[in-house]
Parts: structure tokens; sequence; C-alpha cells
């Protein structure tokens, strides 16, 4: 990873922005000038988004020419926030102004969690059928949702009945706007959640009604992967593709946010105040827990979030070091469902690993969550605490999700100022609105938006492969879920089967 990695927050071609869109010195924002100067020219030139957009290149060079910066040559570095030099008048006018928060959303009662995980599992982005089953995504979905329930239930159940999500998350948007009315921007935000109310459907709604003028989709996923800030965006895309009013309204992404320096320090207080409750901090492994993704995600697809994963847990140890805060840490990943192979290691086979070894105090950090909800309360809280107990731990320790946290919430602020100067509309014309910007299924373009070192990515797999192969596991994933599909069709159809006689297909009946 290189210096200029939140390019990506600021760079024109974004997918929800205008192909045409000025860019210029004018309305670049200053740490945005240093970033693009931190680019050989002929780096930005290799990628798929500027060969479809070579208008960019004119660009680029222009404001090279007439602001020539230094590169101080870093890897990895923090994302430092300039907005204080940003003229607040020059970005609002008489614009309306809004934010749009993105998330997953949760269910808010026991009677939400089976239609909660029908949606989840009808997204294509979830579970990628091969193209031929497609057809069959809503109904492997129902049967999903409705085997999962129970047991998802008692997770609910167990933290209050519901998830916390939609509380946390619109206090996180009151939080946000007063944060930037204080920096002298009137916004309002909204909230839109992927898979349950209110949905960004929803949330587009009332953004209309508003007559927001400007908007910055801000997804609250500090890491882009394909199944979180990917999904949404693909939805949120098909939402503004058929709709006038959307189509002409400037409008911009930010599409990952893990390297600001707001951010990192952020967790760095929460990690440290949490340190000091043990009896050695010293002592203590930190281990960054973080939301699982699917192998092939990331080697066939080219989803990034492995690589800005960690990269985040290496800026948030940087970090901690400054402080003198000198501990052992590892990374593990949590959540996989199903069958297929999903980014090791496991959580819980850490955790019986570092009991095995030795370890007798961990310190619980969910790394890709910044609010609290089933994953950090019942699982991180309570499978991974009982597992790490009888695993030989003694000390255990969670770092609470970000939440409301001030440094957090300002950095986010800073933020959306600095992605203002960015806003355009999502195209020049409604017949080129209305092409396929993002083609369900593939990521390619989508990730070519954001990736800043502008390299070509493998498309994802779109045909079957035999024998062994490295997507052999995944394929025979799906062929037993094909299998156990068919079985299901078999007993919608004759009323009868082992699920008819256990009482899970009752609806069916």
């Amino acid at each position: 990873m290189n210096q200029a990695m939140d390019i990506r927050i600021q760079a024109p071609p974004s997918t929800l922005l205008q192909p045409r869109a000025k860019l210029s010195s004018q309305n670049m924002c200053p740490c945005a000038k240093a970033q693009w100067g931190a680019f050989p020219t002929s780096s930005l030139l290799k990628g798929p988004l500027l060969a479809r957009y070579p208008w960019v290149l004119s660009k680029v060079q222009s404001v090279l020419m007439e602001h020539p910066v230094k590169n101080s040559g870093k890897s990895g570095a923090l994302v430092t926030s300039e907005s204080q030099d940003i003229s607040i008048t020059s970005l609002t006018g008489n614009e309306k102004i809004g934010v749009l928060l993105l998330n997953l959303g949760g269910p808010e009662t026991l009677d939400d969690v089976q239609p909660f995980l029908f949606n989840l599992f009808a997204d294509p982005d979830i579970i990628r059928l091969p193209r031929l089953f497609r057809f069959l995504q809503k109904p492997l979905a129902q049967f999903i949702s409705v085997a999962r329930s129970p047991k998802s239930k008692e997770g609910y159940a167990s933290i209050g009945g519901g998830s916390p999500l939609r509380r946390i998350t619109d206090a996180q948007a009151q939080e946000l706007e007063k944060a930037l009315c204080e920096k002298k921007i009137p916004a309002k935000v909204y909230v839109g959640m992927r898979y349950w109310h209110p949905f960004t459907e929803e949330a587009i709604e009332q953004i209309k009604r508003d007559g927001i003028t400007k908007l910055v989709v801000l997804p609250l996923y500090p890491q882009f992967s394909i199944s979180t800030s990917g999904s949404s965006l693909r939805l949120l895309e098909n939402i503004f593709r058929e709709d006038e009013y959307l189509v002409s309204m400037q409008h911009t992404v930010i599409p990952s946010w893990y390297q600001r320096e707001g951010y990192i320090k952020a967790m760095a207080d929460l990690i440290g105040k949490e340190l000091l409750k043990f009896d050695c901090p010293g002592q203590v492994m930190i281990f960054f827990t973080a939301h699982g993704v699917p192998l092939a995600y990331v080697e066939e697809a080219g989803d990034p979030y492995k690589a800005e994963m960690e990269e985040c847990v290496d800026l948030i140890m940087e970090e901690l070091e400054r402080r003198r805060i000198y501990n052992s840490y590892t990374l593990a990943y949590q959540s996989r469902v199903g069958p297929v192979e999903w980014l090791k290691p496991y959580t819980d086979d850490v955790i019986v690993d570092l009991g095995s070894k030795g370890v007798k105090s961990l310190l619980a950090v969910p790394i890709s969550f910044v609010s609290e909800h089933i994953e950090t309360l019942e699982e991180i809280d309570v499978e991974y605490k009982e597992l790490a107990l009888e695993s030989g731990i003694v000390n255990w320790g969670r770092v609470p999700a970000l939440g409301c946290e001030p440094t957090f919430i300002a950095d986010l602020a800073d933020a959306v100022i600095e992605s203002l100067p960015y806003v355009g509309a999502m195209a020049v014309s409604n017949l080129e609105a209305r092409q396929s910007l993002v083609p369900l299924g593939s990521v390619e373009e989508l990730l070519a938006a954001y990736d800043s070192q502008r390299r070509e990515l493998p498309p994802p797999v779109v045909v079957w492969e035999w024998g062994w192969t490295k997507s052999a596991e995944t394929w025979n994933g799906r062929a037993a879920m094909l299998a156990v599909l068919v079985l299901l069709l078999l007993e919608v159809t004759t009323g009868q089967g082992f699920l008819h006689q256990w009482g899970i297909l009752p609806l069916f009946s």
C-alpha cells in the first residue's frame, strides 16, 4: 500500500460519480493535491478505470504541473485531516447537503429474524450462485433463513431480543450531524440499511423529499469488501439509475476510511483504556478479530478486504507503539458460514491455539465493527469468551465498538468535508445513466474505482472449474448447496420429507 491510498475517497471516477466531472486545482482539497503528487503519472494510467475515462489523464497532468509536490516515499501512512484548510463557502454555497450512512441493518425483534436472514441470503453478493442457477437465489435464501432462524433467534434473545444496530447508527448520525454543524457545514445525515429498516430505499425517498442537492455516501465499514460496502453501493447504483431526480443529483462516495488518523487514534484510545483494566497490561495479547469473507472473494474476485484489514491493524499497532505500548498482537476472522473456505486464521481456532501456547490474558478487539451488534455482543462476548476460558486463558477483555466516540465522529465529519469538492452528477445524460456501471456478479469495475494503485483485477469465476484448482472447494460447496436445494424443491412439490416431519417447513405446506 502506498501513501496515496485515500485517493479512493476523493477521486472523481467513483462508482456513483459523473465520468466527466471536473477535476481541477480549484476544487481539489489540499490533502488530495499532495496525494496526487505521490503517484508517478505512468502508474495512474495502467488501470482499467483510466483506460475507460482517458479525460482524467489531461486533468491529472495539469494538476501536477500547476502544483508539483515532493513524494515522501512513505508506505502505509496515515491519512490526516485537511478539512480546516478547505473554504467552507466554496463547498456549500446555496446547496442542500446530505450524508447517507450505509450499514448492514439488523432485526429489532425476534419476529424480524427470519425475514432479515432472507434479505441477507437473497443478496447475490452474499451467496454467489453460478449464473445458470441465479433464478434459485430467493428459494435458497428462503430455505437457509428458515433453517437458521431458530438458532439465530436464540442469539438475539440472549442480547435483549433484537439488534441494537439501528439505535446506535441513528445516534451516530445525530452526532455526525452535530459535528458537521460545528464545522460550519449545515448537512442532514440519513441512515440506510441494506437488509432491514430503515432500508436504503427508504432513506433515498426521504433525501428526495428534503430536496438534497449534494450527497456524500459514507458506508460505515472501515475496510472495503464486496459483501459489505460493495453490496450497498451496487444497490444504491441501481436506485440512482432508475430515478430522474437522483441521476442529476450531485454525489460522491467514501468507499473506505480505515487509514484515517482520527479512526486509528480512536481505536488506539479504546485499546489503551481496556489494557489498563488488566493486572499486568504489558502481558496481554491484543487479539484483533474481524468479520470474515469467503476466500474466493479475495483470491478470485480481487476483494481488497484482507489487505486493508492487515494494513489497518499495522497502523493501529504503530500508533500504540508511539504511546509506548508494545504488546504482542494477532489477527483472525470470525462469523464464517457455509461449507466454503473463508479467510484464515479462524477466530475460534486461534483462541484455542493461544490457550495451548500458554497465553493467559487476551484482549479482543472487534476491528471491522463500529457498532455493537450480534457479532460483538453474542459471538465475541459469549461464545468466544467461553471458548477462551475453556482453552486455558484466564483473563479476558473486549474493546467496545467505537459507537459515538468523539474522536471517531469528528474524523468522519472531516472525511465528509474533504469529499465535498468531488461531488458530481452520475452521468451527463439520462441515456448514459441507464448504462450498467457495475455488472451484477462482477466487481472488477467497482474495485477499479477504489484501487489506489490502479492495477488490473482478476474477474470473478463465472464458469465451472473441475479438478484440484484453487476454486475447487468453492464449487464443491456450491454443488452441496444445490443438492440441498434439489431436496428442498422435492419437498415443496410433494409436501413430504424429513424437513416437514421436523416442522422446519410448515409454511410450504
